[in-house]
């Protein structure tokens, strides 16, 4: 090999590499960034028939949304909420209950008052909970379900909520930091983001995934991979990142002997989260 060759090929190759990562890095630009993870829409979506059974594959759901509305009740009382009627107090309160999936959340919000728009990317799920909230005329006009993305929705609903609720939602995204900010981005000033999700711990692997799913299958199996479960600090930084204030974290723990859900001081597997949309934000930094 001549000594002009032994000095081009390096710039041959460095050029080549280069190319390629100019390649890669417009393709990224191309494609719109997504939260979406489309194996946990198919696997979620194929228990569409299972959601609505008290004692089928969705229990667990059913199960622990009697304090996941507890969480969201008491944490708009201590926002200076104040209720009009007994029977109905989120009243007048407007809620996005982002990932609502067949709408088991939904309607027990919308059975409080709250006129509640549940939105999910699966088409299955998103057609379940329509057919199912047509079956109460009491709340069917408090709710509405629409089929899309967050990412897409905060396009066209900019501070338009008091309240976004993402209930066992984070735990299954590719993205959540684009998920928190895009669900900021619809809340109004002053107004609250409840969240609960599972912790990434030793402990959320063999209480979350190993004890919930293969032991007392309270969860389906597959539903959970421990690398997307997140720490309550990491939700807590991203939230400050766009203009939250976090007011409360709790733990959750259910007993497995009543099958009801409880607060904890303990964080290390479910907890929640309550944080405060500031006045003053940029959610587009």
């Amino acid at each position: 090999m001549s000594a002009l060759k032994v000095l081009t090929y390096p710039n041959k190759l460095l050029k080549l590499i280069l190319w390629n990562r100019m390649i890669q890095y417009t393709n990224r630009i191309a494609r719109p960034m997504s939260t979406i993870d489309h194996k946990q829409i198919e696997h979620h979506s194929s228990f569409k028939n299972d959601w609505w059974d008290l004692n089928g594959k969705m229990s667990g759901l059913h199960i622990f949304a009697p304090l996941r509305v507890q969480f969201i009740r008491k944490g708009l009382a201590n926002t200076g909420l104040k209720t009009k009627s007994l029977t109905l107090p989120l009243e007048g309160v407007k809620i996005a209950d982002i990932g609502c999936g067949g709408g088991i959340l939904t309607e027990r919000l919308a059975r409080i008052g709250a006129q509640v728009t549940g939105i999910d990317p699966s088409v299955e799920l998103i057609d379940i909970a329509k057919q199912h909230v047509q079956l109460d005329s009491d709340i069917s006009d408090r709710v509405n379900y629409i089929q899309t993305t967050i990412e897409e929705f905060s396009e066209k609903n900019e501070e338009l909520y008091d309240v976004v609720v993402a209930s066992e939602v984070l735990e299954h995204l590719v993205n959540p930091e684009l998920f928190l900010k895009e669900s900021v981005k619809i809340l109004k000033p002053g107004g609250s983001i409840f969240i609960t999700t599972i912790n990434k711990t030793p402990a959320s692997w063999f209480g979350g995934i190993i004890v919930a799913e293969y032991i007392i299958n309270i969860v389906p199996r597959g539903t959970h991979t421990w690398d997307k479960f997140i720490a309550p600090h990491e939700v807590q930084r991203i939230l400050e990142k766009y203009g939250c204030k976090t007011k409360l974290i709790h733990g959750a723990m259910i007993n497995l002997l009543t099958n009801r859900w409880s607060w904890t001081s303990c964080t290390a597997i479910n907890y929640a989260l309550h944080a405060i949309k500031q006045k003053k934000t940029d959610t587009q930094q």
